[in-house]
């Protein structure tokens, strides 16, 4: 099944099973190994076959391109190694340089680990072996604990008492049109305040759900703080940390905190609310975030930030206008989508609307059955098989929660109807994922109670 409003749409998961089929029929052939380090010294590393140089090294050069992007943007790193091949070697460390192909994921990379984004040459004896991170998270429910997530729009504040939820209450801010970092540790420290004041006036522990990169309990890159100048941003780095300080001081005690990021705690809250683990959840929206629970339940510490990732090798393909690159997945799973296939559908709408005014106006024609607007959320299923099919490249899948703006109404039923029909005709060995989305119960408390679960209070 293809995307009928999209026939240009070139799958990465085909286009890399294509490329390794040419290459296992090809009478020689090179081995290339890649590994990519982050934080902590975890190191994820993937071995494959390429073509001799000098075959085909546009071919070899874009399918470890590509590899590499995607690697970086599941699991987050700031040195890249590769053995196997000088000249893929040194046609992707001319992209990883300030001015370079990919200067957006190297600066973004080079400001998350503070440290500069470096491409290393190595052989099959230097390049590092793999080293993987599991983390237990969430599950600890004793006590007075505030979970607390932490969205564009409002502040999400839930007080929980052994496990159950005694208030949850939105408070209204406005991060994204604020410059003075001081009204963010103001409106985040009144949060928190009311969490207190809900459990009595004490708390045991905190656990935050953010959106953004989150690394040591710090947002490295985040859109709520996209108004802070860069020169203040070191003192947004530690807003949630300094603000959970101040209450230390005022209750005289210490606090048990985590942040975690949010599509993280989604994940979380879905795997606790399935009673499994391997829970893959993504939300379509603004952009196309992502979370992941390993099969013990436990956070990997990969970012997951799935709206970079490349979901069709299509060079002429939408381009993303953060990101400057073609064929990702915020033009595939998010209100982009929607907009992206309006004039292929042959819908107009007033172009002055905002876009989510343009989502907004495409659900309401899918309330009314329109088979145009069918035909958007039919490819929307496509799409999204065809990147879960390229996201089990990277992760053990079993469950995916699909949640967010775009999956409300009608038009998420279609949604997961048709990525539902096309694992089954294209990817049978995937046809087992189970698509799902929010029960009513994780819509309505899970996602706080994730999130006030996060800390350890042993």
């Amino acid at each position: 099944m293809r995307p009928t409003l999209d026939p240009q749409f070139k799958p990465a998961i085909l286009e890399l099973r294509a490329f390794d089929k040419r290459v296992a029929a090809s009478k020689e052939k090179q081995h290339l190994i890649v590994a990519v380090e982050r934080a902590g010294g975890y190191i994820y590393r993937r071995e494959f076959d390429i073509l001799p140089d000098g075959v085909d090294d546009e071919a070899n050069t874009l399918i470890t391109e590509r590899l590499i992007k995607s690697i970086l943007w599941v699991i987050g790193g700031f040195k890249i190694y590769i053995a196997g091949s000088h000249i893929v070697y040194s046609n992707i460390k001319s992209y990883y340089q300030k001015d370079g192909l990919r200067a957006f994921d190297y600066d973004f990379w080079s400001t998350t680990f503070e440290t500069e984004v470096q491409v290393i040459e190595c052989d099959e004896k230097t390049i590092p072996e793999a080293v993987v991170s599991s983390e237990a998270a969430g599950g600890h429910l004793e006590g007075k604990r505030i979970g607390f997530d932490v969205g564009g729009s409002d502040l999400k504040v839930s007080a929980v008492i052994n496990g159950e939820v005694v208030s949850s209450e939105e408070v209204v801010w406005h991060p994204k049109t604020h410059e003075d970092v001081q009204y963010h540790y103001d409106e985040l420290y009144k949060a928190m305040r009311l969490g207190v004041e809900r459990l009595g006036g004490d708390v045991d522990a905190i656990g935050i759900s953010a959106a953004g990169v989150i690394v040591t309990d710090r947002p490295m890159v985040s859109s709520i703080f996209i108004k802070v100048p860069k020169k203040d941003f070191e003192l947004v780095k530690y807003a949630y940390i300094n603000v959970v300080r101040r209450l230390e001081k005022e209750l005289g005690h210490a606090i048990p905190f985590v942040v975690a990021n949010d599509g993280d705690v989604t994940a979380l809250a879905g795997a606790v609310d399935l009673k499994a683990g391997d829970v893959l959840g993504i939300a379509m929206g603004t952009s196309e975030a992502g979370g992941y629970v390993d099969a013990n339940g436990n956070l990997t510490g990969w970012f997951s930030e799935l709206a970079f990732v490349p979901i069709d090798f299509n060079k002429d393909a939408a381009v993303d206008e953060w990101s400057k690159d073609y064929g990702v997945g915020c033009k595939y799973l998010s209100q982009d989508a929607v907009i992206k296939l309006l004039e292929p559908a042959g819908i107009e709408v007033d172009p002055s609307l905002t876009p989510a005014e343009k989502l907004s106006f495409v659900q309401s024609l899918m309330e009314k059955d329109d088979p145009r607007a069918i035909e958007i959320f039919q490819n929307i299923g496509v799409y999204f098989a065809y990147a879960l099919a390229y996201y089990a490249e990277f992760y053990e899948i079993e469950h995916v929660i699909m949640l967010g703006r775009v999956t409300s109404g009608k038009g998420g039923d279609i949604i997961l109807e048709y990525a539902r029909k096309t694992l089954e005709e294209d990817f049978p060995e995937y046809a087992h994922f189970h698509l799902t989305m929010p029960s009513e119960s994780m819509r309505r408390v899970g996602q706080s109670i994730a999130a006030a679960s996060l800390p350890n209070l042993d």
